[in-house]
């Protein structure tokens, strides 16, 4: 073994000229610790794979034999998350400096130009940057699933009357299945962003050094390509000094957050007590430790409350980055994206979550439909007909429409129960004079009619939503298999057989 290749002990060689000692404890429990294990867990293949796509450019440029570039690959594939944790303290609790000795140290004789012109700074960047789009691809994945399950649900209830509501009172009939295809929409719209935003990272930063560039003639394009990268990050300081993308996946989460809080607060209304639209089954509900009457559906307030986590990620993130220099910093590349993991897991976890509520709910077809009974919900289509039929102008209209409604309740009458001679007396007080009011006032407050009648595209008449439907389960399809081509670019620079082909090889 090489002189200088201790086993990391108390004699191993400094790593720096510039300093005499290693972190104090202090920084190793708060700071350096806490990151190595982090690393060790999630970034380490991905270091891993960086190493070795950096061995086949050295073997392209002549520093490194073939029988060399072998040795290496050999000792970068039988590095282990334990052995590296078991010597840290001697590498200053630092994952790059690590690994670089783990390799060092067993190389049968020693490789000079192994990590020649190199930088950590890069190596960071690029091995967050992987991390950060294998978990975006896990995390769409995810948001998929959830609105196929939107899907399949509005499927079976688009048929089924409800009220629909503004400003919390009783608007018009919609149905399950028309709201649950707006819910569908949002998970594409989220999922055709979150797209884009992966396509908009995929930018290797390897080979930019430590903001300025590298001495060496690395192929750049490679080492992308190696790495699995649609293409390279062309200014070198971008590379090392942009966590931009960091603030962009939190902030398309913060988005859908916000729009998944606002459906999940319907769903929690609907399955209230005053309105009883819906139910849970037992193994995703609660219960009152004193009123035992109760059944709680605390997922929801669960699902709610996880919501607004996304919110705050988003915004740690972005008060990390604000205000700093535009180079590569610690306070930028390890501070300000330590809520970028607790992201990830509370985005997916939301949609696990919400997946189950929508694979397991059930409308009560009945009591929605009582509901609907009990509202005048016709008022906008009874104005329509007085102008379309009878000529009467629509502010005009309007106003016949309400007070019609007003004097059907004081009368004591369901909706259902239409008076035309109350209409034709109704009319005349503004000095219109109706030719049919039986006719105007036929079907215009029954339910089935109701929900049948729009005509317009995107509307809640039942045709309309299978028709959405459908059109959204040909983008489900599409978005799939665009989201499966990135999860396939992001196993091909993963250490996969393809990589180690390409480095040994080259």
């Amino acid at each position: 073994m090489h002189p200088d290749h201790d086993t990391g002990g108390s004699n191993a060689l400094p790593l720096s000229g510039r300093i005499g000692k290693g972190p104090s404890e202090l920084l190793r429990e708060e700071v350096l610790d806490p990151q190595f294990r982090y690393e060790a867990e999630h970034l380490l293949p991905h270091y891993i794979a960086i190493e070795k796509a950096l061995v086949a450019e050295y073997l392209r440029m002549g520093l490194v034999t073939a029988g060399q570039a072998a040795e290496l690959n050999g000792l970068l594939d039988s590095v282990t998350r334990e052995e590296l944790l078991a010597g840290r303290e001697a590498n200053m609790s630092d994952i790059a400096f690590s690994l670089e000795r783990h390799v060092e140290t067993r190389l049968a004789e020693p490789v000079a130009a192994w990590h020649v012109d190199r930088s950590r700074n890069d190596l960071q960047a690029c091995a967050q940057l992987m991390s950060g789009r294998v978990r975006l691809v896990s995390a769409a994945e995810a948001l998929l699933a959830f609105g196929r399950a939107a899907g399949r649900l509005a499927a079976r209830y688009a048929d089924d009357p409800m009220p629909g509501y503004t400003h919390l009172q009783a608007a018009q009939i919609i149905s399950p299945g028309f709201y649950l295809a707006a819910l569908s929409e949002q998970v594409l719209h989220t999922a055709r962003r979150l797209l884009a935003t992966y396509d908009g990272i995929d930018a290797c930063p390897l080979g930019a050094g430590a903001m300025s560039g590298q001495e060496l003639a690395w192929d750049r394009g490679r080492l992308a390509a190696l790495l699995g990268f649609r293409r390279v990050q062309p200014v070198a300081l971008t590379s090392v000094a942009y966590r931009g993308w960091v603030l962009e996946i939190t902030a398309e989460f913060s988005v859908f957050g916000v729009a998944l809080s606002r459906f999940t607060t319907d769903l929690m209304a609907w399955g209230s007590s005053a309105y009883g639209y819906l139910d849970l089954p037992d193994e995703l509900s609660g219960i009152s430790s004193a009123m035992p009457q109760k059944k709680n559906f605390p997922v929801l307030e669960r699902i709610r409350g996880k919501s607004a986590h996304l919110s705050s990620a988003h915004m740690d993130a972005v008060l990390g980055q604000r205000n700093t220099p535009f180079s590569n910093s610690v306070e930028v590349s390890k501070e300000a994206g330590s809520q970028l993991s607790f992201a990830f897991e509370t985005f997916e976890s939301v949609l696990r979550l919400s997946t189950a509520v929508l694979e397991h709910v059930r409308f009560d077809t009945k009591r929605m439909n009582e509901a609907c009974e009990r509202e005048f919900l016709g008022g906008f289509a009874l104005a329509n007909a007085l102008t379309l039929r009878e000529g009467v102008p629509w502010r005009r209209a309007q106003v016949i429409s309400g007070r019609y409604i007003v004097a059907a309740m004081e009368a004591g009458l369901a909706p259902a129960q239409t008076d035309a001679g109350l209409l034709k007396r109704t009319a005349a007080e503004l000095g219109f004079e109706l030719t049919a009011p039986e006719s105007v006032l036929a079907g215009t407050f029954d339910v089935r009619h109701a929900l049948n009648a729009p005509r317009s595209e995107g509307s809640a008449r039942p045709e309309a939503v299978a028709a959405v439907l459908r059109a959204q389960d040909k983008e489900f399809e599409r978005l799939g298999e665009e989201w499966a081509a990135r999860a396939r670019s992001t196993r091909s620079g993963h250490g996969g057989e393809e990589h180690d082909s390409a480095a040994v090889h080259a």
